[in-house]
């Protein structure tokens, strides 16, 4: 890698003490630039390869971010835009779907740790690397605060309900504080594509097809049903730990069902 590249990647790790999985992300990002001193024709190289990869626009965007961070920190006047995304629909789970995976009744270990993931993250909206990580002594059930560890090694505090204190409780009770939540036998982290596999198999065995990105699905699933019920998009913003409204904003945008709803109340033809 160049030295300016390197130089860039040190400051960013020792002075802003970014994680190592941030690193990897400006290391994988750089190369695709591979130049150190770009000009305007070289940015728009840099995009066009990525494209013809067949790197989507998300994924093109979360390239030039990190190219846009060298770019300022290097004193350049230069800035990649951005390429405009597709607005897809949400995938979520709907109403019947979540009403059996909270009825569901498991049998042996595996099942009571499957159903305790998904309870967690239908009921707090916490990403599954943050669900993974989490630790019993990371949960206050006195006060029904779970503390979370998210992106950028950024701690922040999420409520949570009677029902998953319930389920938390009968689960580690006999567990050390220090210990995993959600571990395997042996109290070793679960790995995020174990636990998607045994989520898609536990949805086909209720009667449905899991939506697509399942994990994640949760964390859609969550936030559009606290807009749904009253909650304020700024509270949703702390909840999932978006550093931005910008990215909590895209929940306040209504699903057509929503849509459908306000209209059929709303038509001067009703």
């Amino acid at each position: 890698m160049e030295p300016k590249f390197e130089q860039f990647i040190k400051e960013r790790q020792y002075l802003t003490n970014v994680t190592p999985a941030t690193v990897e992300w400006y290391r994988q990002s750089l190369v695709w630039l591979g130049i150190e001193s770009p000009n305007e024709a070289d940015l728009k190289s840099f995009v066009m390869r990525m494209r013809e990869k067949g790197l989507k626009a998300t994924g093109c965007n979360c390239r030039i971010r990190a190219v846009n961070a060298y770019l300022k920190w290097s004193g350049s006047a230069l800035k990649v835009p951005k390429l405009k995304e597709p607005q897809l629909i949400l995938p979520t789970f709907n109403a019947e779907q979540i009403k059996k995976l909270i009825e569901f009744k498991p049998k042996g270990y595996y099942q009571r740790r499957l159903h305790l993931l998904v309870l967690t993250l239908l009921d707090t909206g916490c990403r599954i690397s943050e669900a993974l990580d989490l630790r019993v002594e990371d949960c206050d059930l006195d006060n029904m605060l779970m503390t979370l560890a998210g992106k950028g090694q950024k701690e922040r505090k999420v409520p949570f309900s009677f029902e998953l204190r319930k389920a938390l409780f009968r689960y580690t009770r006999e567990l050390q504080p220090h210990l995993l939540v959600l571990s395997t036998k042996q109290g070793c982290r679960l790995d995020r594509h174990i636990m998607a596999r045994d989520v898609k198999r536990l949805c086909k065995r209720l009667g449905f097809t899991p939506p697509a990105r399942t994990l994640h699905a949760f964390r859609h699933t969550f936030s559009l049903n606290y807009l749904r019920r009253g909650g304020s998009v700024f509270h949703l913003q702390k909840v999932l730990g978006h550093s931005s409204l910008e990215m909590t904003r895209r929940y306040a945008n209504l699903m057509t069902e929503d849509l459908q709803a306000v209209h059929q109340r709303l038509s001067l033809l009703g």
